[in-house]
C-alpha cells in the first residue's frame, strides 16, 4: 500500500511521503522509516536530511531515545503536520495525537516494539511477493466488546495494532487481519491471559438494539456479532514476546498456552466463533516470517508450532 504524500512544492517526495507514515505509527526512528520506504539504501543520511526538512517547516519534531541508545533521535508528526494530513482527507483521522510529552514518554520501547512487528511482516511480504505497505498497520483502534455502562469489565477492546496483509499464492489472493499485541516481558502472563478473554468477549459480541428497536436487521436477518460489520474474517490474534531471551520468551509463550486452556469462556467462545490465537517472539518473526513454524498455538488440543496462520501443518511439511 503506497503511502499517501503530502503536497508541499517545497517538499521532496520522500519528505511528502514520510508525514502520512509518522502521523499513523506515532513514533520512530530513522532506520526505521529507511527500512519501510528506502528498502534499497543502508545509509540513513537522506533519511534524516528529509525528516530534518519536515522539522523546519514544523510538520514533524524529534525526542530523544531514552533506552540504551545514546543520541538516537525518534520522529513523530506533529499538530500541524496532523492537521496537514487530515485536511488531505487521503487517511483516516486519528482520534489519538502523539504529542511532545508523549513521545518523551517510558511508551517509547512499547511504540517501537509495534512499529518493528509491521516491519517484520511489510520486509517478509516484498520478499515473498506478498503486500504489506507502510500504512499496513494501525495503532490502538477501538473495537466495541458490551453494551451499557455498567460497572466491570471494559466496554471496549483496544489492540496494540490491527494489521492486514495481503497473501499471494500462485493466483490465489487472501486479505489477512491480525490483532497484534506486543509483550515486552513488562507485563505477567496473567495480564497476557486477560487480554485473550477481552478478545473472546469480542468474537461472541452481538450489540443489543437500540430501545424499541427489533433484534432483527433491516433485511430481517437477526443482528449478528459485530466484528462481522467490519472485518470479512474474524481477525486472527498474534501475540509478539520480546524484551527477553528466547529462551524466557518460549517459556512464557507456554505458560500463556496454559493459563488459556484455563479460561473457559475463551475456550466457549473459540469452540463458537473462528476465534484463533497464536504467540510467537519478535526476533523469530523478524528471522524467519510470518510463514515459517514459528507461532505456537494457543486454542486446541494441537500446540505444534505453526505459521501465522494457525492452521495446523500437513505431515509432508513436519
Amino acid at each position: 500500500m503506497p503511502t499517501a504524500p503530502v503536497c508541499r512544492p517545497s517538499l521532496s517526495r520522500l519528505a511528502q511521503e514520510l508525514l502520512p507514515v509518522l502521523y499513523t505509527h506515532r513514533l520512530l526512528t530513522a532506520a526505521q522509516l529507511n527500512r519501510l520506504l528506502r528498502p534499497q539504501t543502508t545509509s540513513n543520511r537522506y533519511m534524516r536530511s528529509q525528516l530534518q526538512a519536515l522539522q523546519e517547516h514544523g510538520l514533524a519534531d524529534a525526542t530523544v531515545r531514552h533506552h540504551n541508545h545514546v543520541g538516537e533521535l525518534l520522529w513523530y508528526a506533529t499538530a500541524l503536520g496532523a492537521d496537514a494530513i487530515e485536511a488531505g482527507q487521503e487517511l483516516p483521522s486519528r482520534s489519538y495525537r502523539i504529542t511532545e510529552r508523549a513521545a518523551a514518554s517510558a511508551l517509547q520501547e512499547h511504540t517501537l516494539a509495534i512499529n518493528e512487528t509491521g516491519l517484520a511482516m511489510t520486509e517478509h511480504a516484498r520478499r515473498l511477493g506478498d503486500e504489506c505497505g507502510p500504512l499496513s498497520w494501525d495503532m490502538e483502534v477501538l473495537h466495541r466488546v458490551r453494551d451499557g455502562a455498567r460497572h466491570g469489565d471494559e466496554a471496549w477492546l483496544t489492540p496494540d495494532a490491527v494489521l492486514r496483509y495481503t497473501r499471494t499464492d500462485g493466483n490465489e489472493r487472501r486479505l489477512l487481519n491480525f490483532f497484534i499485541e506486543v509483550d515486552r516481558t513488562t507485563m505477567s502472563v496473567a495480564r497476557l491471559a486477560a487480554k485473550l478473554h477481552a478478545y473472546a468477549r469480542y468474537a461472541t459480541y452481538i450489540p443489543q438494539p437500540a430501545p424499541g428497536r427489533s433484534r432483527h436487521s433491516t433485511n430481517g436477518d437477526l443482528v449478528q456479532e459485530a466484528w462481522r460489520e467490519r472485518y470479512p474474517t474474524l481477525p486472527r490474534i498474534l501475540i509478539v514476546l520480546t524484551g527477553a531471551p528466547e529462551p524466557v520468551l518460549a517459556r512464557r509463550a507456554w505458560d500463556l498456552r496454559a493459563l488459556a486452556a484455563a479460561d473457559t469462556r475463551l475456550q466457549r467462545a473459540a469452540a463458537r466463533t473462528p476465534l484463533q490465537a497464536g504467540v510467537t517472539s519478535l526476533g523469530l518473526l523478524g528471522k524467519h516470517g510470518p510463514f515459517a513454524p514459528i507461532v505456537t498455538p494457543l486454542l486446541g488440543e494441537d500446540a505444534t508450532a505453526t505459521d501465522v496462520l494457525l492452521q495446523p501443518r500437513s505431515p509432508a511439511a513436519v
